[in-house]
């Protein structure tokens, strides 16, 4: 067997060996994501935080984090946000943390790095969100996002499609098989994108470069992390796969959060929807959140916290 063949060989075993470790997750997120689309749409979302306006930029991150929608499903929402004339700091904070992660996302990345990790990284979603909320809140008041939205706003917001009971069952099945498909296929590309990458680069690269006690290793994944147009469930696999090459656990972290917040779908829906004020925003908090909790998680790893 010559020496391609053997990489790719030896590529595959790593992919098959992390597969067979987290295929409980993988069904799992299947299920759950399976479930949260039949009950819960980019309709319902919208019409929540219509009746959840005082609460304004948290009821927004937790209706981001809570729901499983993908850039599209996102940009409807936030397109009935704006619809009910709602203000941009509640609509920051959505367009912030809904890339980032969901409930299947959690589990997910639960089987892949463990539950410290996933439930640092899911908290990191939801304090990027509300703190880009918060930063919109008080550029609002000084008139900064004045006249960033793409189009004009009207009175009413789109209304809830019903959901027949009697269809519920046979969705339910129909969605989650298409998610497992679609988890699946994300694994197994991006994981072995990343375990290839592992196998041809010198072993010692990722530790020299992003790996713990390298100072500039954080900083440097999070800005590396934005033209990787990954959504999370690409970015996952190939994270895991830089962690075992040696990268450091705070720079996974903020590989993630910039990978999946600046992905092409989402900058792209954020493009349609508002002006470039409010996207170099989001993307401004994304980034310097990325290097600030990537270096924090580092932190917490070195004093034998998580």
């Amino acid at each position: 067997m010559n020496a391609l063949a053997q990489l790719l060989v030896q590529t595959a075993s790593q992919v098959w060996a992390t597969l067979v470790n987290n295929w409980p997750f993988l069904v799992a997120s299947a299920l759950l994501t399976g479930l949260i689309q039949v009950y819960v749409d980019q309709h319902k979302v919208a019409g929540f935080l219509q009746r959840h306006r005082k609460s304004g930029v948290v009821a927004a991150t937790t209706a981001a984090v809570g729901t499983p929608l993908c850039s599209c499903g996102t940009t409807a929402v936030v397109l009935g946000m704006m619809a009910g004339m709602m203000p941009w700091a509640p609509v920051i904070a959505f367009m912030i943390a809904s890339p980032l992660t969901s409930p299947q996302e959690l589990l997910y990345s639960a089987g892949l790095f463990g539950w410290p990790f996933a439930l640092t990284f899911f908290i990191a979603s939801i304090l990027l969100g509300v703190m880009g909320g918060m930063l919109a809140h008080l550029l609002e008041r000084h008139g900064w996002l004045a006249g960033q939205a793409r189009f004009r706003p009207v009175e009413k917001a789109p209304a809830a499609t019903p959901i027949r009971p009697a269809s519920s069952g046979r969705r339910f099945w129909r969605e989650t098989a298409t998610a497992g498909r679609r988890l699946l296929v994300f694994f197994l590309v991006f994981a072995y994108l990343g375990y290839l990458l592992n196998n041809l680069i010198p072993p010692e690269w990722v530790p020299a470069l992003f790996g713990e006690g390298q100072t500039h290793g954080v900083a440097l994944a999070a800005v590396l992390g934005i033209p990787f147009y990954f959504n999370t469930e690409a970015s996952l696999p190939l994270a895991r796969a830089l962690l075992d090459g040696g990268m450091s656990s705070g720079a996974v972290l903020a590989f993630l959060i910039t990978g999946a917040g600046t992905s092409i779908g989402a900058i792209a829906g954020m493009t349609t929807i508002a002006r470039w004020r409010v996207v170099g925003l989001v993307l401004a908090v994304l980034l310097v959140g990325a290097a600030a909790l990537g270096y924090a998680y580092n932190g917490l790893v070195a004093a034998g916290i998580v």
